[in-house]
This record gives C-alpha cells, sequence and structure tokens, in this order.
C-alpha cells in the first residue's frame, strides 16, 4: 500500500530530470528587469528576473560573469541567454545565466560609461596631477603594434620633425582579449627602464571592440600610475576612450601624438634664426656703444693731458689732506674740551667735596646742638634748685632743725594723736642731731587749743 507513495527527494530528481532531458529549456533567450541583485563574495551573481505579471529566481556563476563588461544593477533590463533547471534541495527552478546584456544599450558602451565614472570619482580625470610634456625630448617610447600603420606615421612624423630625439618602439598587442595586458605591461617596462622622457600610448582607428583594450582598467590605472608623461593617441579624432581621459595629454590621431610630443625643426631653425639675428643686433648695439665709450675716453682731459692731470691731482690731494688735518685737529680739539667738561663735572661731583660740605653741616649741627643742649641744662638746672628748695621747705629734718621733734612708737609709727599712746608708754622722739627714749608720764588732751 505505501508503494505507491513518493518521497519528496525522489519527486524533485524525477522532475530535475525532466527539465533535464527536455531540449526546449537548455538554449532559453530570455528578457527582463533585474531585482533582488546580489554579488556574492566568491564571485557567483543571484538575481530575479521580472516582467509586469511575473519573475524567475536566476544564477550566473563566476565563470560566466567574468566576462561582463557591465555591471548589473536592479532595475536594469537585460537580454539573457540561459538554461532552465531545478535546484533539488528547495525544489525550485531557476534559470542558469550564460551570458547577459544591457536591453537596448551596448554592453560595451554601458562598461564604458561605467569605467569612466568609476575613474572620474577617485580622481583619475584630475587636470593638476597631469604631468608636463617636456619640450625638447630626448628619448621617446612609442608604445603600439609594430606593424601597424599607427607606428610608421609616427616614426615618419618625428623624423620629420625633430630627427635629433631617439626614437624606441615597444611593441604589443592593441586589440584582442590578451592587449590590455601587453599594454600594461609595457608601460610598466617603460618605467621601469626609465630612460624615456614620454610615451606615446595609442593605434590606428577602429571599431569600439577593435579599440577596447584601451578602455580596459588595467590599461587606465597603468598610465595613471605611469611617472613617464603620457601621450595618448588612440584611434581618430571622433574615437574617445578612458586612456584619454586619463593621459597627460590627448592626441586626436597617432600622427598628431607625435607633433604634440615634438618641437619641429622648421620653427625651432626658424626661431634660432630671429634668436641669431637679436643677438647679433645686440652685440652690434653693444660694440657700438663700447666705441663710443672708448672714443669719449681718449679724448678726455686726461688722457691727452695726463701730466696736467697728475699735478693737478696732487694738488687736490695736497689741499685734501689739510682739510683732512683741520677736521682731525678740531675733533682732537672738541674731544678735549668734552673732557675737560667731564673732569670739571667730575670734580666738582668728587667724594671729597661731598664729604668735606658733610663735615660743615655735621659741625654746624653739633654747634647748634651744644647750644640747645646747654640752654636745655640751664632750664633743666633751675628747675631743678627750685624743686629742691621746695623739697627742703617740705623736708622735715629742716623743720626739726629749727626746734621741732618727730615722736615714735614702740612699733615704729609716727605719734600724731594722743590716742595712740597710753600712760607710762615708751617713746622715742627724733631731733635733728639724734633721738630721745621718753617715757609718758602723762597725757594731756587740748580741743581747739584748749587743755
Amino acid at each position: 500500500m505505501n508503494d505507491k507513495y513518493l518521497t519528496v527527494t525522489a519527486l524533485t530528481k524525477y522532475i530535475k530530470r525532466k527539465f533535464d532531458t527536455d531540449p526546449h529549456l537548455k538554449n532559453i533567450w530570455l528578457k527582463g528587469e533585474i531585482s533582488n541583485f546580489k554579488h556574492h563574495s566568491r564571485g557567483h551573481m543571484y538575481l530575479t528576473i521580472k516582467d509586469e505579471n511575473t519573475r524567475i529566481q536566476a544564477v550566473m556563476f563566476a565563470g560566466n560573469n567574468r566576462r561582463l563588461k557591465f555591471n548589473p544593477e536592479n532595475g536594469m533590463n537585460v537580454l539573457i541567454r540561459g538554461e532552465i533547471g531545478v535546484f533539488e534541495p528547495y525544489g525550485q527552478y531557476q534559470l542558469y545565466i550564460q551570458q547577459m546584456e544591457p536591453d537596448g544599450i551596448g554592453s560595451l558602451y554601458l562598461a564604458f560609461e561605467q569605467l569612466k565614472e568609476k575613474l572620474h570619482k577617485q580622481g583619475f580625470f584630475d587636470e593638476t596631477i597631469k604631468k608636463k610634456i617636456p619640450t625638447y625630448p630626448k628619448h621617446i617610447g612609442v608604445i603600439t603594434s609594430p606593424t601597424g600603420a599607427a607606428v610608421r606615421d609616427i616614426i615618419t612624423t618625428i623624423k620629420r620633425r625633430y630627427p635629433i630625439v631617439t626614437t624606441t618602439v615597444i611593441p604589443v598587442l592593441v586589440q584582442g582579449q590578451n592587449a590590455a595586458a601587453s599594454i600594461k605591461r609595457a608601460i610598466e617596462f617603460a618605467n621601469e627602464k626609465a630612460d624615456f622622457d614620454v610615451l606615446i600610448v595609442g593605434r590606428g582607428g577602429g571599431s569600439i571592440e577593435e579599440l577596447w583594450s584601451f578602455n580596459e582598467e588595467m590599461v587606465a590605472h597603468a598610465i595613471f600610475h605611469s611617472k613617464i608623461p603620457v601621450i595618448s593617441a588612440v584611434g581618430h579624432e571622433t574615437d574617445i576612450t578612458i586612456s584619454d581621459f586619463i593621459a597627460d595629454l590627448r592626441a586626436p590621431t597617432p600622427t598628431g601624438a607625435a607633433e604634440l610630443a615634438v618641437p619641429s625643426q622648421i620653427e625651432l631653425k626658424e626661431k634660432v634664426s630671429g634668436l641669431t639675428r637679436s643677438l647679433t643686433k645686440a652685440l652690434t648695439t653693444t660694440m657700438n656703444n663700447s666705441q663710443l665709450q672708448l672714443k669719449r675716453m681718449k679724448d678726455s682731459y686726461a688722457f691727452r693731458y695726463p701730466e696736467q692731470l697728475v699735478i693737478q691731482k696732487e694738488q687736490e690731494l695736497d689741499k685734501q689732506v689739510e682739510r683732512l688735518e683741520k677736521a682731525f685737529n678740531q675733533f682732537i680739539q672738541s674731544k678735549n674740551d668734552s673732557l675737560k667738561n667731564i673732569e670739571k663735572r667730575f670734580i666738582n661731583q668728587h667724594p671729597q667735596s661731598r664729604v668735606n660740605q658733610l663735615e660743615k653741616e655735621l659741625n654746624q649741627f653739633e654747634k647748634q646742638n651744644t647750644y640747645f643742649m646747654k640752654q636745655i641744662i640751664d632750664k633743666k638746672s633751675v628747675q631743678f634748685t627750685t624743686t629742691i628748695d621746695k623739697l627742703a621747705l617740705l623736708n622735715p629734718l629742716e623743720t626739726m632743725k629749727r626746734g621741732y621733734a618727730i615722736p615714735y612708737s614702740h612699733n615704729g609709727e609716727i605719734i600724731n594723736s594722743t590716742e595712740k599712746v597710753g600712760k607710762h608708754d615708751t617713746i622715742t622722739v627724733r631731733l635733728s642731731d639724734g633721738t630721745l627714749a621718753c617715757e609718758v608720764l602723762e597725757i594731756k588732751e587740748e580741743t581747739n587749743g584748749n587743755t
């Protein structure tokens, strides 16, 4: 009963064999719009091809997309050739793309525009970094096909215009799959040799496919990084390549490149003739002026009467010597006067004069001080004598000399009242010339002078 049921794997394999054996699905020509584009890190491209009604998953493996001349983008309409197959792990059919090109525009033209925009953003076309073509080159390298008409035109034109320059042809392929790599290696070789003043890189005219090697990115990088100035000479005047934008100078044709690389010997000869005429005229003018100056010198007084001139100069020398001596003496006298003035000022300001003046002032101050001190002493002496006299009047000893005495108690206190002693107390009476030991025999009190 279960034998009639298939597994998912078996069904998918069956469908895949049907797709693989159907000749109508082996060579599909399809057009549509790209969406969900993804360029995998391993090089494969995954995308969806759609129209207004439906869509199909597609893949373009790295081995096939490596030959694309443009970069696929979302929204781009493309023409595709491929085959339909089944991706077993997901059980879905998809388109395996073998060839692809833009719909409505040539793939080469689109690739040209895309690379041009890319290099422009990276600064490859910047005019400020372009190198100057030497005016008088000594060695020119011509990178082109050795069998084409372009190399004959370049060499013939260079020999005709500037035969003294050395011309070396570096042969390369100028069309085909390996042409870009050949041109790149030739430019790098010329730079390694470092024996060239300028390089002419180009070929004769042709279709865009035939000129395509000069639109390759590797050639653009080689020209941009060249240390030697490069003249681009690709095709006819109407042919434009990426090399033309990057080169230091673009020539409309290979013959035009040769004309730009070297000066014209006819023009140089005319220029030399003009310079010769100008130099001859300048030398003639200089010689005539020199002859006139020489004649004036010969006719001058010094050459005609040298002895008188010497005598005259001798007199002038004597006068100058006298003026010099006079000026020197005046200078010495002026300096001596200045020295005397300085010496006089120095003497006036000598320290000893100052010391003498200060000594005088000191003596005067001392006299004044002595005078004032004497007045003060006299005044103080009078005040002292007056004070002594006043003290003498108040001195108890003086009072005692006039017959008065001072009684003291047994403990040394002055007795100034009868209340301080008692009858039969021993007291001491101080006289002017000694003391008396006395005994109080009687006490009499007085009131207002009455006993």
